[in-house]
């Protein structure tokens, strides 16, 4: 996309996720009493409310579960890259994350698509996690 998008908004929970995609991880949290790996970051597991909670890193590896193509921007910085695909990605470790699909064939996405983890500047330091299709 483009250094001219919006930068993430950072909050006590995030922080140390957007810090990892800085340094080009994707991290995902995982409950110390039942284990359950779960994204967005959050302070309780979403799955026995627990607060003893970890960072781990994942693969960044994972499948296209669903997806739109964006044609009409919602915002004017969102304008010079319409149109965009934001994806609904199951990773290999079982949580699912909305992200955009990055690259020359983006718009040619399907379900069931292989991706891979990338990560997109934002400018003064801010860094995304993406995807873009790996094909295989």
């Amino acid at each position: 996309m483009s250094q001219t998008l919006p930068q993430p908004v950072v909050n006590a929970d995030s922080l140390p996720y957007w810090n990892a995609a800085r340094e080009h991880k994707l991290l995902i949290r995982q409950c110390k009493d039942c284990g359950a790996l779960h994204f967005m970051p959050r302070h309780l597991c979403p799955e026995c409310w627990s607060n003893r909670l970890g960072w781990v890193q994942s693969k960044g590896t994972g499948t296209v579960y669903s997806f739109s193509i964006i044609r009409r921007a919602p915002l004017p910085a969102f304008a010079a890259t319409t149109p965009y695909v934001t994806a609904l990605i199951e990773l290999d470790e079982g949580p699912r994350m909305v992200a955009n699909i990055l690259g020359d064939d983006a718009l040619s996405v399907g379900i069931g698509d292989r991706v891979s983890v990338v990560f997109e500047e934002r400018g003064d330091g801010a860094v995304v996690p993406q995807f873009e299709r790996t094909g295989g």
